[in-house]
Parts: structure tokens; C-alpha cells; sequence
């Protein structure tokens, strides 16, 4: 086990950085996230592993692994990409985000001397996952931004060896940190919460603005990355109709009427202890509220068993997969993902893998 106590730029997972600036009387600007922090020597950035040691930045999580696990790809939520398989999930600790209802909370709010983790080298990630009979690795639990030179590098390598590369994100990385990693990740689910709602960013998760995620998500569209995108529904303070519209015509506008669009149900954790989880009615409504603005595949998440877990095609109507949580239960497309009733071709990418993970998780 790896614990960071004091900064020694010789210690295991302690490696330069990219994607920073030079500034006067040794100061840095980062340029990974969209806080773009100014660090002074001897100082972190928001997200409290990346450090000004004499004038230049290093990250602190380079391979410092929080989890590896086997995950179905529809966990993350991917529902649309490579259907049914099998992704390599890892994580590191920190985060840019300070969301007081996170619940991977242990890891993500872990900053400066309470970074912690196993130490693995990207040939080990890849490796794992290849012997695990993953088709992907999947960059996720903490924000994969945070760690991105370790990410970049696993997936540089895992492309090479025949894997996909998807990352859960916030999407709080620039333009410039998306067109690094592109040719390197292939899909992304980009978490809004609340909306997207700017009053909610402040009061909630610490975040000035959550405008440069849209300027993320124009990138990863011009860059070619598929993309799915979730907002997290938090009752009382964070499911405003008005937000969920404007936020599905964005979507509609700009990345397309046939992205999958997942509404998550809150459950209290963390600081956020006293609010109940998110009504199912809640869920309902404001799906019906995206499909008036346009959106084509709404889906409503942990809620094991609803309707809107499964996929249904947009020309007539018909159900063509069928779900429930993470598992795919039933599955009628034709090949092409066409609709097995009209012949629409849904906007799947990839290959569909089947259902191997119901004989162990159920």
C-alpha cells in the first residue's frame, strides 16, 4: 500500500504532469481541468494531486490504483456502446469536483497527504484486463481527468493489445486535455447533476461554472468519441423541469437527438444524508420532459426494473432490448442494430457481447 505523507518526487506513482504552463517567480497554470488553477511552489490544485514542486508540476496518482474491478459496460452507463460487455474499471484518488453527495466520496475527497493505493504499471492494467476476458477498460469511480498521464498511457497500450478505452467523467476537461486523449478513448459518459444547473454547481459541488462542459462535449463530438450522458436527479434541490429541458434540447441541438440520455436516481450520502432518495415519479416526469424536447433514448437509472431501462426504437416504438439494471435480459436487434419490426437502424456503435454477466451477479 502506497501513502503519500510527504512529497518526494522520487516516490512510486509521483511523475511529471502534462498539459501546464510556466508562469512568473515559479509558478504554474494547469490546463488539464477547467479550473485551469494558478499553483504556487509548495502548493496542490483543486483537485489535490497535482503539485508545484520547485516551479514545475507533478501528478501524485500515476498508477496509484484505488480499484480494479470487472464491470458490465452498462454500470457506467453505457447502454449504447459495445452492448454487453465486459470493461476493466479503475480509479485513482481526488477529484476537482467537491460534490457533497458523492458516493464514492473515500476516494474522490482523499487529497494531498491522504492520497492512497496500490501501485500498478499501465502493462499491469492491461494485462488484468485482457486476462479477465474485459473487451474494455473503463476509466472511472474517481474523476479519470485527475489522472491523466497514467490514463493516457493504459490506453495507448490497450488499443494497442485489441481494447476499447471509455471514461466516466465529469467533463470538466478542456478542449485541449479531450484532443490529447483523442485516438486514445473511444467513449465517454459525461454526469451532469442537477441540471446542469449553475446555482446547484456552487452550492453543492464546489464548482464556479459548469459552462466548459459543453465546450468538453463539442470537442468530443468533433473529435469522434462517442458519447452518452447522465444528470443525476437530487429531489428538493437539484429536479427543476426547466433545467432537465433546457439540458435535453442542448443535447438535441448539439450532440444529437439519438444520444442516450440517462436520468439518475439520488440516493443520500455523504454530507447529503437528510434528503430522501429521488422519488420514482420525479424520474418519470422529467424523462417525459426530455422525449418533448426531442431526445430518442431517455433512460431512467437505479431503478432495477423499470420500463425505461430498456431500449425501444425510435421510428415505431418497438422494444428491442430489454434490461434490467445492468444486465441485458433480451435482445431482438437484427444485425446492424437494425429494429426487428421497421428495419431502423438504432445508434448503437460496436459489437454486441451478449449476456455474460447474469449467471454472476444474480
Amino acid at each position: 500500500m502506497f501513502k503519500l505523507r510527504k512529497f518526494n518526487p522520487e516516490d512510486p506513482g509521483v511523475k511529471p504532469a502534462r498539459l501546464w504552463e510556466s508562469l512568473s517567480e515559479n509558478r504554474v497554470k494547469c490546463n488539464l481541468c477547467s479550473r485551469r488553477c494558478i499553483i504556487v511552489p509548495g502548493a496542490f490544485g483543486a483537485c489535490g494531486v497535482r503539485y508545484n514542486y520547485e516551479g514545475k508540476l507533478y501528478t501524485l496518482v500515476y498508477g496509484v490504483l484505488t480499484a480494479a474491478n470487472e464491470d458490465p459496460i452498462e454500470k457506467k452507463p453505457l447502454m449504447h456502446f459495445h452492448p454487453g460487455a465486459c470493461v476493466f474499471s479503475i480509479s485513482t484518488s481526488g477529484c476537482n469536483f467537491y460534490c457533497k453527495f458523492c458516493d464514492n466520496w473515500i476516494l474522490s475527497q482523499s487529497r494531498w497527504d491522504r492520497v492512497f493505493g496500490n501501485i500498478y504499471d499501465p502493462e499491469d492494467v492491461v494485462e488484468a484486463a485482457l486476462k479477465s476476458g474485459c473487451q474494455g477498460i473503463s476509466y472511472t469511480y474517481n474523476e479519470p481527468t485527475i489522472f491523466f498521464e497514467f490514463m493516457a498511457d493504459t490506453a495507448k497500450l490497450a488499443k494497442q493489445k485489441g481494447l476499447f478505452n471509455t471514461m466516466v467523467t465529469n467533463g470538466y476537461i478542456t478542449p485541449e486535455g479531450v484532443r490529447e486523449l483523442s485516438g486514445l478513448i473511444d467513449a465517454a459518459t459525461v454526469d451532469f447533476k442537477g441540471g446542469g444547473n449553475p446555482e446547484f454547481y456552487r452550492n453543492y459541488m464546489g464548482v464556479p461554472d459548469p459552462t466548459p462542459i459543453y465546450s468538453a462535449l463539442l470537442e468530443m463530438k468533433k473529435n469522434g468519441w462517442w458519447i452518452e450522458i447522465t444528470n443525476l436527479v437530487v429531489p428538493r434541490i437539484g429536479d427543476k423541469e426547466e433545467d432537465i429541458r433546457r439540458l435535453a434540447k442542448w443535447i438535441v441541438e448539439n450532440i444529437g437527438p439519438e444520444t442516450p440520455f440517462h436520468l439518475l436516481r439520488f440516493h443520500p450520502d455523504y454530507l447529503l444524508q437528510e434528503i430522501p432518495p429521488t422519488p420514482v415519479e420525479t424520474l418519470e416526469k422529467l424523462a417525459k420532459t426530455a422525449m418533448e424536447e426531442g431526445l430518442k433514448h431517455v433512460y431512467i437509472g437505479n431503478v432495477w426494473g423499470h420500463p425505461l431501462e430498456n431500449t425501444y426504437c425510435p421510428n415505431c416504438g418497438a422494444l428491442v432490448v430489454e434490461r434490467k439494471g445492468f444486465f441485458i435480459t433480451k435482445w431482438k436487434l437484427k444485425e446492424d442494430f437494425k429494429c426487428p419490426v421497421c428495419g431502423y437502424r438504432l445508434n448503437f456503435k460496436g459489437v454486441f457481447h451478449g449476456v455474460r454477466f447474469r449467471s454472476l451477479w444474480w
